[in-house]
């Protein structure tokens, strides 16, 4: 039962964070001159419009893994008009960004509301921390409302932190792949921008980001439980 509660957890955190992450690049594109998503009804916190343009990555391998491995992943997208891309790519980097921004606006506003917790004395210190058990409820009582609101939090933080930071490393075809065209010359950026686009080129910097990924998770997990509980823990 545990395991299928812990799930659910995972499963409707990515729901939830996967949907504001796409309907942020959709907003930004909008805003800069691209109404693909929005005619595509993606400028929008439900869940559904995204789920219709990809059900498998947002229905179907999240639940498996959610259910199996204990946490969730998947995907999704928001569709870009590239000429409008190729015009504009500080434009385009813009909404490459804002899909991470967004992960971390969530992890924020829940990391301040286990802080609030832990303030108010609903929330305590886990003896080990791990990543749905950031913190834990000072009850004891495991199916008490501070106890669903701490592991809903933990789940949220350690999620969001952990796509913007997935998203934002600077390899196609990832967001920060395409971030990147922002800081670069103008020339420059016209030059990089179709070779980054590229599907050959995809495919090698989703491999080596998710070989990558494992190296620094750890290290961010252990920085998110130092801005929780400074000092208290002291990590190998």
């Amino acid at each position: 039962m545990d395991r299928i509660v812990d799930g659910l957890y995972w499963f409707l955190a990515f729901l939830f964070s996967t949907t504001v992450h796409e309907a942020m690049h959709a907003l930004v594109a909008l805003r800069g001159g691209d109404p693909t998503a929005y005619r595509g009804g993606q400028v929008s916190i439900s869940p559904i419009p995204h789920i219709r343009r990809e059900p498998i990555g947002m229905l179907l391998v999240p639940l498996v893994t959610a259910f199996y491995n204990g946490w969730a992943i998947g995907w999704a997208s928001a569709p870009v008009d590239t000429a409008w891309a190729e015009r504009h790519p500080r434009r385009a980097a813009l909404v490459s960004a804002a899909g991470p921004v967004g992960n971390l606006l969530i992890a924020l506003i829940a990391w301040i509301g286990i802080r609030i917790g832990l303030g108010m004395g609903a929330f305590e210190a886990p003896p080990s921390p791990v990543f749905a058990h950031l913190t834990l409820a000072a009850n004891g009582n495991p199916h008490s409302l501070a106890a669903f609101a701490a592991q809903g939090l933990s789940v949220l933080v350690t999620l969001n932190v952990f796509l913007a930071a997935f998203n934002l490393l600077p390899l196609p075809p990832l967001d920060g792949g395409s971030a990147v065209l922002g800081i670069l010359p103008k020339d420059l950026a016209d030059q990089a921008a179709p070779i980054l686009r590229s599907p050959g080129l995809s495919i090698v910097g989703f491999v080596v980001a998710w070989q990558l990924f494992p190296k620094i998770s750890g290290p961010l997990f252990h920085m998110l439980v130092a801005s929780l509980y400074p000092g208290q823990y002291v990590f190998r």
